[in-house]
């Protein structure tokens, strides 16, 4: 990489921001674009600048580190060093994916340690093998983690988490997923299998292979055409439960 490294900072405690910008600037290679406070500011920035490395807090307050990533287009997902203080569960989940991250209190010798390593992947174009990790620690987090109460949905620009229990249904749409709740509609980068995995099982039923119901939304069933069903919702609009599906309407008893 010939040009700067263009850097941006994520950490809820400012002492935390002074201290990494503060070290980043006595690098010439490094480029620091954005210093964010929270969540909701790293989204935005990540999304708008394109940054290639971002130093990235874990736990924050609203909107984790964990979440901004889940809030960011795979493809537009950065070089990541995740900084945390200790978390048995996080740093587990850092080691089986082979992803790099700083403990605080850090040293500075620890620090440019990660730095460095960063500088040789970004050489190396090490950042699509490194957007995968990355999806597959989002994907293993959401596989040990249990059911979501909540999903980072976006409207009018901005951030917010939707409860899974205000979710009526869900559908596919190309490479994402539209989440219906309240007469809304929100469209996030997500598959259908993710989507079932993040849901609980008890309250959330895949009725055909682009439909996931709440069926505590549901008011009716009426039997349709060739084994097929249709799923009346409490606003009565109609869903098409498939007959590949039938094995569920245990579940409605």
């Amino acid at each position: 990489m010939d040009r700067k490294i263009r850097t941006v900072i994520v950490d809820d405690e400012p002492l935390a921001r002074k201290r990494l910008e503060s070290l980043l600037k006595e690098d010439k290679e490094i480029e620091l674009l954005e210093s964010c406070a929270n969540g909701q500011e790293a989204i935005e920035t990540i999304e708008k600048e394109r940054p290639d490395l971002v130093f990235l807090d874990i736990q924050m307050p609203e909107i984790n580190g964990f979440e901004v990533l889940q809030g960011i287009d795979q493809d537009k997902v950065p070089l990541v060093v995740f900084v945390t203080a200790y978390d048995e569960y996080a740093i587990k989940a850092f080691d089986v994916h082979a992803l790099d991250y700083i403990m605080k209190p850090f040293k500075r010798e620890r620090f440019y340690e990660s730095l460095d390593r960063a500088k040789k992947a970004l050489k190396q174009d090490d950042k699509a093998k490194m957007s995968g990790k990355i999806e597959d620690l989002l994907e293993y987090l959401d596989e040990s983690g249990g059911p979501q109460s909540r999903i980072l949905v976006k409207s009018s620009g901005r951030y917010f988490f939707l409860k899974a229990t205000d979710i009526d249904w869900i559908e596919s749409s190309g490479n994402y997923v539209r989440i219906h709740s309240g007469g809304k509609n929100y469209l996030i980068r997500e598959t259908m299998k993710n989507m079932e995995k993040k849901l609980d099982s008890d309250t959330f039923f895949r009725i055909h292979r682009s439909t996931i119901i709440n069926v505590e939304k549901v008011k009716e069933l009426e039997q349709w055409f060739h084994g097929d069903y249709q799923v009346i919702m409490y606003n009565d609009h109609k869903l098409t439960m498939s007959r590949n599906y039938k094995e569920i309407l245990e579940k409605f008893s």
